[in-house]
């Protein structure tokens, strides 16, 4: 009976903590702020989406006359995704778009599965009508968290590729493997399946991930790759953790490939 009650007494703690477990947020401080307008200083933007919430982020304009291809990022449970600035030299000829979730750096509201997604689908919206932009060539790349956010927005947009680094089936494998005693099903709030969503998507897919990832098992990732409708590409890097593979020249060789062929640059 103890056991029981120490088992119901934590899957409640988990059950209420879970927001603050699956969105760790990342805030963007003045001095960072100042640091990268004085890098970019033409690039910050603030939108409105449909409900009132002020969502902060950057867009990286490409250069030349023509309407350009445009990749659209989406980041991590902890992840500040300015980073992502200093690593537009992967990406040539291509627009980028990197938006804080909310809740994280400096736009407002509060992260869900629910506000993600819609947030996405507005910003494909917005941005895909811009002139500047070539909406036939819009590319989505989400590293963790964000291969949830991208793949729902794959399934319900056209896209010419999609790039997922370190993704998940669906929130819910993940927690079993945490907690297999616990009814995952039943607690989770944002499952994120993106598993029932890959077979109706038949746009390119490149995925990358760690064979020593000890947060998101390769296995996890591999389930996901073979449930895709489309093509895809599987590039499992050796004795890489979770965290690591972005230092890797394999992980920006893989991508630089996959980006410029989807788009014929």
């Amino acid at each position: 009976k103890i056991g029981l009650v120490v088992i119901i007494l934590f899957a409640a703690m988990l059950y209420f903590r879970q927001d603050g477990m699956i969105f760790l947020g990342a805030k963007l401080s003045p001095s960072s702020l100042k640091e990268l307008l004085n890098h970019f200083p033409h690039s910050e933007i603030r939108i409105t989406a449909p409900d009132g919430t002020e969502l902060h982020g950057w867009y990286l304009q490409a250069n030349g006359d023509k309407p350009a291809p445009l990749l659209i990022y989406f980041g991590g449970n902890a992840e500040n995704i300015s980073h992502m600035l200093f690593e537009q030299n992967h990406f040539k000829g291509y627009s980028l778009l990197l938006m804080s979730y909310r809740g994280y750096g400096l736009s407002g509201g509060k992260p869900s599965q629910k506000a993600l997604c819609s947030d996405a689908l507005f910003l494909y919206d917005h941005f895909s009508a811009k002139p500047e932009i070539d909406a036939s060539r819009i590319l989505l790349m989400g590293r963790s968290l964000g291969s949830g956010v991208a793949v729902h927005l794959a399934s319900k947009r056209n896209v010419q590729g999609v790039v997922l680094i370190s993704p998940y089936d669906s929130m819910t494998a993940l927690a079993k493997e945490f907690y297999p005693w616990l009814p995952a099903t039943l607690l989770l709030k944002h499952p994120f399946d993106s598993l029932t969503l890959a077979p109706s998507i038949k746009t390119p897919l490149l995925t990358i991930i760690g064979s020593h990832d000890n947060i998101i098992a390769p296995r996890r990732s591999k389930v996901l790759v073979q449930a895709w409708g489309g093509k895809t590409q599987l590039v499992e890097i050796e004795g890489v953790d979770h965290n690591e593979l972005g230092n890797q020249q394999q992980f920006w060789d893989a991508i630089e490939g996959f980006v410029g062929g989807s788009v014929g640059i």
